[in-house]
Parts: structure tokens; C-alpha cells; sequence
């Protein structure tokens, strides 16, 4: 989302296009502003975000397949790029209301720079020294900015750093220096309540929010809220906005709770905050504008929504989506479950279980279906997920798994993943199968696991390691680490030594967590979706991992797209997804099904 005097605005994907398109809230909801061919979607980094940002009297966005700034004239729809840099890409768009201009990330040929766009295809570079930048904040006056940037091989949740500069009458910075964190800590987020700096910093142990001075030559931090939970996701994408300053010491910020988020508001000096908008589990893109706190936020039970919230009262009012996605059927919606410490493990391991509508008779547990997120550093949030609902509709029971190494949970939970992966996020896996059988959740014979990206690699090495198992999906998996090491791009690229161990020192271990390798101690049936334009998980993991199995002689599948990337974004190829993927579990769940009555 982003608003200024222009209007309240935010991007919403259009199924029958494939595209994000910018809306515009109105009186009576919301209205379009972009067709339906101008999509919007930054590259940078391989994921984007702050694809679109707010000026006076325009939008400034990112369109997807040239990756150039155009300006959007809010009341036609009329798009004019305003830079050709074909090299380039840009994200983290951001409006400086002192200088007119937009500021962006500008990457090129593995380059990335915070640069100003200024005039009609002109750029300044403001700063350039270092791996990784993320989306700048300007202060009230516009006479102060603050990023975060990070090196390589870090990844920005694991240790990044605050930098701040002056700006000049001439729009150049002045004086910029970097304020380190106390110890060791991810920074993201930067906010300004008039001059006065706020950071979210886990360096204490969660994403806390933080105003950070500099004084006596040295920064100094004070923490604005001791609350031991994270205030933010992990910040794959640049823009992201958790918490938002209101001045006179008010703010509205989003804490992570077992899982859910909660939405607090401080409206009043000397009154405690509020949890506002509990029917939600999920807040993003915080933003002020005329007296209300507008974000996007989810639920279990409905479609995403806009919300818009009075910061005198705390009033919430949904201005657009939060549709009842099947009117007149069923919304099955999570359960949460815990899985205390066990002998060597020493965290707790939680996730949310969906029990299936219909298609189980009598005392006999469901078919279970466990799907390991993505990242690995994301999280399972209880929102409404059509995938599962499409499960739970077909009679299966479904558990999303936050293993360790999931955001949300604290930085310790978040690292213990460092050298581990393949191992500890499959042992939490396993933990969470067992855990879920023994309580009459999920049936021992037919347990299924399914991930995509690096949900996909854990399903792969869950395969290898375990029996417990029926069946496995990986859809765009990661199955060979190492040849994925020597193509990935640059974001990632120092990301699987940190998950694995530095590949020269622990050969061994990388070649006993690979997929591809250990191909030959699966035993069940496994199913494959990949797309052929995939640049994160390049499509020839995806064939080398079938052609073992099948020279192995092994039960196997694939199903590629062609046209598809790292995720589908095509409606016909979802759904073509879920019916093959749907197929699949339904003639192995049905095996097990004849095999015991067989022995009967």
C-alpha cells in the first residue's frame, strides 16, 4: 500500500491476466486505475517489493516485464515511463516529498545502488558502496534519510546494518555513516516520527522496535517496546512496513504471537495499547494518511482485505476485498498445535492443522498431508490458503509445519537452521507427523509431504530419510544444492553455505544432503512440478532429480510448464497443479486403502 495526497492506493493480483494492478480506494470502496496488460512487479533481488509508491499527483510503479519507473496519472490510468535503464531493474520505491523525486534500489548486471530518480530519464546515484540495498525512509522535513543495507554472503535476516545520511538542498547526501547494531542483529525497516529515527532490530534476540540517536560520535538505542515477539516477517522483499510511527508518541505496530498476528495501536499518551482488527491474522504494508491506518491484512475465513482504522477511536472499516471466498460452503479453518521440546531438540515446534470436510467415515483417521514452507526462513500464518481448503474439500487433512528456521519466532529459532538444513527442518517434519498420528489427527499409512522452492528440497530429504511417508511432492524443489550453488543469483548466492556449511569444508555432509544423490533411499512414489523459466530454482534440478529415479526405476511423475516461473501465476496452470497433485494422492491414499482391506 502507499497513500499521499493522490489518494490511498495498493496493487491486486488480477487471476485472468496474471497481473498486479493498482487500485485506488474511493467512497463508495475501490476502483481501478491501471488495465488489466500493465502489470506491476519489481525483480530486484529475485523477489521485489516496493514496486509502487505515492507522489503529489501521481503513482510512481514498477512495470513487470521491463522493469522501468513509470508515472501513473491517478484519475486516467495513463502510464509514461519516466527512465529507460534496460539494464536495470528498480524496486523499493519510496517519495521524496522535498525534492519531487522518486527514490529507488537500482540493480544492474549484479550491481546495486540507491539512486534518485529525478526528471525525465535521469538518475543520481546516492549511494553505491555496498552488496545490498533495502527501500529508503526520509525523515518529516525530507533533510534526513535512513536504508539498510547487507553483504555478502549475509542474508539481510541474519546481520545487516542502519545507515543514515543528511540531504542537501541539491538532493546529494552528506555525512552518511553507518549506526551498527549493539551486537549482532538484523535490521529492516526504517521509519522516521518526525526527525526522530525508528528501526526494528532483532540484535536482543526478536525484531523489537528501536529509535536509534547519534551522539558523542556513537549511536545509541533505546527500546520502544520489550515485548519478546517479532514485529515483522523476514524481509524477503524490500517495502515491507510492520510498524508505523504517528507522532506524539503514538504507533501502530504488528507483533508475531505463536504464529498470528496481532495488530496494537497507541493512540492515547498515558493509556496502555490496544489490539485493534482480532478477527485477522496477518498485517502488512502499514501506512497513515488523513486520520486512518490503512493496511492489507488476512484471516482464516476470508479473501484479503483493506483495511482502513481510525486513529481517534480505533474503529476498523474493510474499504475493499474480504469477500467470503465459497459463498454457501464451508471455510475449514486452522487449528493450532504445539510440540514441546523432545530429548535433543530443545525448541518448541508449532504449525496448524486443517481437518478435512467430509470423505472419512467412522473412527478412522484422515490422510494426512504435511507441507513444509518455503524460504526456509518464511512462516506458516493461519490465513485463508485456497490450496488447503481444496485439500480439506477432497477429504484430506492438512498440516502446515513451522520448523526450525521459520521467521516469527524469535532470532535463535530463526538460526537454528545455520548448517543444519536438511536435517533439523526434516527431524521437526517428522516430529510433526508423529505428534499429529499419535493424537488421532492423521492416519500412519498415508502421510504425504509436499513443498515448494525449499519446502520442496525438505519434502525431497524427508523422502530419503524417512519411511513414514506414503508419498512426496516437490513443486519447483530444490534437489541438487550444490550445481544450484554455482547458478543461483546473487542474493542467494552465499545463502546455502550459511544453511549447509561452507561446501569445502563439509563435502560430505552436502553430498549426504542431496537430494539428487540420495535419490536411491526413496522408497515411495514422488510427483514433480516445475516451471521452465524458473531463475531462483533452475529447471534442471528438477530434471536431473526425475531422471535418477527413473533409472532407478522408481514410482515418478513430472509435470512441467513452460511459460511459468518460480511459482505459477497462470490460473489454468494452478489448476492443472492442484488436479494432477489432487490425482496423485488420491490413487496412493487409495493403495493403502485396498492393501488393508486386503490383509483384513
Amino acid at each position: 500500500m502507499t497513500a499521499s495526497e493522490a489518494g490511498i492506493f495498493w496493487l491486486e493480483f488480477d487471476p485472468a491476466s496474471s497481473n498486479n494492478l493498482l487500485r485506488k480506494a474511493t467512497a463508495d470502496g475501490a476502483q481501478p486505475v491501471t488495465s488489466a496488460d500493465f502489470g506491476i512487479r519489481s525483480q530486484v533481488n529475485g523477489y521485489g517489493g516496493g514496486a509502487v509508491c505515492a507522489g503529489a499527483d501521481a503513482v510512481f510503479a514498477v512495470e513487470a516485464n521491463q522493469q522501468q519507473i513509470h508515472r501513473i496519472d491517478p484519475q486516467t490510468g495513463l502510464t509514461k515511463a519516466i527512465i529507460r535503464d534496460p539494464d536495470a531493474s528498480f524496486g523499493g520505491l519510496a517519495w521524496d516529498h522535498r525534492h519531487r523525486r522518486v527514490l529507488a534500489v537500482r540493480e544492474s548486471k549484479g550491481h546495486q545502488q540507491l539512486v534518485a530518480v529525478q526528471g525525465h530519464n535521469r538518475f543520481l546515484t546516492l549511494h553505491d558502496s555496498e552488496d545490498f540495498y533495502s527501500a529508503p525512509a526520509l525523515s518529516s522535513s525530507g533533510s534526513r534519510i535512513a536504508w539498510v543495507s547487507w553483504s555478502l554472503p549475509d542474508m539481510p535476516w541474519v546481520r545487516s546494518a542502519l545507515w543514515v545520511a543528511d540531504v542537501g538542498a541539491d538532493g546529494r547526501l552528506t555525512a552518511a555513516r553507518c549506526w551498527p547494531t549493539p551486537t549482532a542483529g538484523s535490521v529492516q525497516q526504517p521509519a522516521f516520527d518526525g526527525e526522530e529515527l525508528h528501526v526494528l532490530s532483532d540484535h536482543a534476540g526478536w525484531w523489537q522496535p528501536w529509535a536509534v540517536s547519534f551522539t558523542a560520535g556513537r549511536a545509541r538505542w533505546r527500546c520502544l517496546d520489550p515485548t519478546e515477539a517479532d514485529h515483522a516477517s523476514a524481509p524477503w522483499q524490500l517495502g515491507e512496513r510492520h510498524h508505523c510511527p504517528l507522532e506524539r508518541g503514538r504507533w501502530a505496530r504488528v507483533r508475531y504471537i505463536a504464529g498470528s498476528a496481532e495488530l496494537w495501536l497507541k493512540l492515547t499518551a498515558g493509556l496502555p495499547p490496544a489490539r485493534v482488527a482480532t478477527d485477522y491474522a496477518d498485517f502488512r504494508h502499514l501506512t497513515v494518511c488523513n486520520g486512518h491506518l490503512y493496511c492489507i491484512a488476512r484471516s482464516a475465513s476470508r479473501l484479503d482485505s483493506v483495511l482502513a482504522v481510525n486513529l481517534e477511536n480505533g474503529r476498523v472499516q474493510t474499504i475493499a476485498g474480504g469477500e467470503t471466498p465459497f459463498p454457501g460452503t464451508p471455510i475449514v479453518t486452522p487449528r493450532a498445535f504445539r510440540i514441546p521440546p523432545s530429548r535433543g531438540v530443545h525448541e518448541e515446534v508449532s504449525g496448524f492443522w486443517y481437518p478435512p470436510l467430509g470423505g472419512e467415515s467412522g473412527n478412522q483417521p484422515p490422510a494426512l498431508i504435511l507441507i513444509a514452507h518455503g524460504g526456509p526462513t518464511s512462516t506458516a500464518w493461519p490465513v485463508f490458503n485456497p490450496q488447503v481448503q481444496f485439500w480439506c474439500h477432497h477429504g484430506f487433512a492438512v498440516a502446515e509445519v513451522n520448523y526450525r528456521g521459520s521467521a516469527g519466532f524469535g532470532r535463535d529459532f530463526r538460526l537454528a537452521l545455520a548448517g543444519s538444513w536438511g536435517e533439523a527442518d526434516v527431524e521437526d517434519m517428522e516430529r510433526a507427523a508423529d505428534y499429529l498420528v499419535a493424537s488421532g489427527r492423521g492416519d500412519a499409512r498415508r502421510l504425504f509431504i509436499q513443498g515448494r522452492s525449499s519446502g520442496g528440497y525438505t519434502a525431497l530429504m524427508a523422502m530419503t530419510r524417512s519411511q513414514r511417508f506414503r508419498a512426496g511432492a516437490s513443486l519447483f524443489g530444490v534437489s541438487d544444492p550444490g550445481r544450484l550453488r554455482e547458478v543461483t543469483h546473487r542474493f542467494e548466492s552465499g545463502y546455502l553455505d550459511w544453511l549447509l556449511g561452507a561446501a569445502d569444508e563439509f563435502s560430505g555432509r552436502w553430498q549426504e544432503r542431496t537430494p539428487v544423490l540420495q535419490a536411491h533411499r526413496i522408497r515411495g512414489p514422488m510427483i514433480f512440478f516445475q516451471g521452465g523459466q524458473d531463475r531462483v530454482v533452475v529447471p534442471e534440478q528438477t530434471r536431473a532429480m526425475v531422471e535418477v529415479l527413473e533409472q532407478n526405476g522408481q514410482a515418478v511423475e513430472l509435470w512441467w510448464f513452460e511459460e511459468e516461473g518460480h511459482g505459477f501465476r497462470q490460473r489454468h496452470n494452478q489448476i492443472a497443479l492442484l488436479e494432477n497433485l489432487l490425482a496423485f494422492y488420491q490413487r496412493h491414499s487409495q493403495k493403502c486403502n485396498d492393501g488393508a482391506r486386503q490383509l483384513r
